[in-house]
């Protein structure tokens, strides 16, 4: 639809727009085998990615841990309480019975086992110096992952025009959370782990060397077989993870469209679907659940099999020099430290530390690259030719969905450098949508939207256009931090000279000076429209849109503001609210729905019904003269509409807001 001329019927409103608006038919076979390929085109990508998880994940550990050197040193202090601990456990039982009890001496072997007993005494302050470290460990490592979901996250935003991906959202708040406990109980187990093995072998070494012989074996091997589960184990709970998702995601889609699939007849195909994906999950379940199975018994032969073995070999043991007490110390080792620690690692490892090394993927995934129409702005390239318009909309078409009635159709309009055009309708028709599709916040469903003679970019965006809505947003800090907020590099005189072209006097002497802090829930809506204008003012974009922008302030300051913007060499689009507003403007587009008519206030006056409308009922006035900005005189109605028209017209009210 033109909005450079006479507005058409409405038989050609509903004229079916070729490729767009036509359905088209269905074939679910075809849509079957293309699920059913991308699905194995998934799978196929996440089974090349399982052998880069672990060395993706461990090449970001390496400079982390680098950088906390320190930190790991000491919480190594800290742990060598619990090797001294662990160490005279097993050795002070072993004595007190060589040297205490079986020798005679009761009063000795009371002797090691208050030794033994004492060095428990320590683990407290152990504990808080352990936990102290471990925070400077931990919240470094949340803190970094939910600055890189945001980064990704803000940058994907500029990519896709606002497209905030739940993937981000998780991450912030879900993925991060499950980082940081997983590593915290990764350290403290791996910790306890690490320094209570090294404490039991070297106790096993004072009491006999001939104990590892026994013991190291199975040790070894049930740790082989345990660490060579991890990868499959992992990728196992990334292919439920993902089975998980594709189920989800595929019912989602089901519940938006049960009465398309039901019209399509398409019920038995969508229900073998989800069996096959239901198929596809528990089978990632099943298999799961053996590696599971694989990992107890690494866990048996681990925990299990040195005390046992230790018992079958103690005849040998024994006739061989091994002393009694040495024997009964070495089943203490193994039974109350090499065990437990044992165990408490291979559970980590295989639950928690699965799920960490999946989430940890996940934020070392690179993000998608850029799509290739936006490209990063070039330092270097030409400025547009001169006399070019600063945005032009040709055949745009805009719907709220697939199925929707569209908001904008096929609507063309032009504006250039200078230009000062006003957006008029009843409310609900159209024009805040107009404002973001101009603004390129929202893409259009159909035609093209160029600044400047290109395409819209998203990267372009902050150095053509600014979009000022109705709800104006000011943040805590100075006030000329918030007036610089989109020119950091406006001087003092540029904003001496906003104030006065703009009219913040009045909020300047409340708060006191540029710099005094600015409370936002202490300022008026009207104080924070102001404050937003300002920011336009100083950033003096070639293209500058008033979604309503001014709604909070009275005519006079209304007028002042827009007179002000007017001056300046870029276009203004203001999506009026009064009609006095729109017509200080130029040019105006009256919009009712799709239906679109544009031109100057007295061609619309002659031309437009809906204007009129909005206009009110015109009778000539014999009293009363409206002064250059528009506004009126007196109060009663008495409207002028602007200069170089006729004077003293007076309205009734209007049957609709603008």
């Amino acid at each position: 639809m033109k909005a450079d001329g006479a507005h058409p019927g409405r038989d050609e409103q509903h004229e079916a727009h070729p490729g767009r608006d036509e359905p088209q038919e269905a074939d679910p076979g075809r849509d079957g085998q293309d699920r059913a390929h991308s699905r194995r085109d998934a799978q196929l990508e996440a089974h090349s990615r399982r052998g880069t998880s672990l060395r993706r994940v461990g090449r970001e550990a390496r400079p982390f841990l680098r950088a906390r050197t320190g930190v790991v040193l000491r919480l190594a202090g800290w742990s060598l309480l619990e090797f001294a601990q662990t160490f005279l456990g097993g050795f002070g039982v072993a004595r007190a019975l060589d040297d205490g009890f079986l020798a005679g001496r009761p009063t000795t072997g009371l002797l090691w086992l208050a030794v033994a007993a004492v060095a428990v005494l320590p683990s407290v302050p152990a504990a808080r110096g352990v936990f102290g470290r471990l925070a400077d460990l931990v919240e470094p490592l949340r803190d970094g992952l939910v600055r890189r979901a945001v980064s990704r996250a803000l940058s994907g935003a500029l990519d896709r025009s606002g497209d905030v991906s739940t993937r981000s959202l998780s991450q912030v708040t879900h993925q991060s959370e499950i980082a940081r406990d997983g590593w915290a109980g990764l350290v403290l187990t791996l910790r306890s782990f690490v320094f209570t093995v090294a404490g039991a072998v070297t106790g096993l070494l004072a009491l006999s060397p001939a104990l590892l012989l026994i013991v190291l074996p199975p040790l070894v091997l049930g740790s082989a077989l345990f660490l060579g589960t991890l990868p499959p184990m992992a990728a196992r709970q990334r292919d439920y993870l993902a089975a998980d998702e594709e189920y989800a995601a595929h019912a989602g889609r089901l519940a938006a469209s049960v009465r398309d699939i039901a019209a399509a007849g398409a019920a038995g195909r969508t229900v073998a679907e989800s069996r096959a994906l239901a198929e596809e999950q528990l089978a990632a379940s099943r298999s799961l659940a053996r590696w599971s199975g694989v990992r107890v018994l690494a866990l048996a032969v681990c925990g299990r099999f040195p005390p046992l073995l230790l018992l079958l070999g103690a005849p040998w043991l024994l006739r061989n020099g091994l002393t009694p007490g040495a024997l009964v110390g070495a089943l203490t080792y193994l039974t109350q430290a090499l065990a437990p620690a044992v165990q408490a690692l291979m559970t980590m490892l295989g639950t928690v530390g699965g799920r960490l090394v999946v989430v940890l993927d996940r934020f070392t995934d690179a993000p998608p690259p850029p799509p290739a129409e936006d490209p990063p702005p070039s330092r270097d390239a030409a400025p547009p030719p001169r006399g070019t318009p600063v945005a032009e909309l040709h055949e745009v078409s805009f719907a709220y969905g697939p199925g929707a009635h569209p908001v904008l159709d096929r609507l063309s309009l032009t504006i250039g450098a200078g230009e000062h055009l006003a957006v008029v309708g009843p409310s609900g028709s159209g024009k805040s949508t107009l404002a973001a599709v101009l603004a390129g916040t929202e893409r259009p469903t159909g035609g093209a939207v160029r600044w400047r003679g290109r395409p819209v970019r998203p990267a372009d965006a902050t150095s053509v256009r600014v979009l000022l809505p109705q709800h104006a947003y000011v943040f805590s800090g100075s006030l000329r931090d918030n007036l610089r907020y989109l020119r950091p590099d406006a001087r003092d005189r540029e904003i001496a000279a906003m104030v006065d072209a703009l009219g913040l006097e009045a909020l300047l002497s409340r708060l006191g000076s540029l710099d005094a802090a600015v409370e936002p829930d202490r300022l008026s809506q009207g104080e924070r429209q102001l404050v937003a204008l300002g920011r336009a003012y100083l950033a003096a974009p070639p293209l500058l849109i008033l979604d309503e922008a001014t709604s909070r302030l009275d005519p006079a300051a209304e007028t002042r503001a827009e007179l002000a913007f007017g001056a300046l060499p870029g276009a203004l689009v203001v999506v009026a609210h009064r009609l006095s507003s729109a017509r200080r403007a130029g040019r105006i587009l009256v919009m009712d729905g799709p239906r679109t008519q544009c031109g100057t206030p007295d061609e619309l006056q002659r031309s437009c019904a809906l204007y009129r409308d909005l206009a009110g009922l015109w009778e000539p006035e014999d009293a009363g003269q409206s002064d250059e900005t528009g506004e009126p005189e007196e109060p009663g109605g008495t409207v002028g509409i602007g200069r170089g028209e006729e004077r003293g017209i007076r309205s009734t009210p209007p049957p609709s807001p603008v």
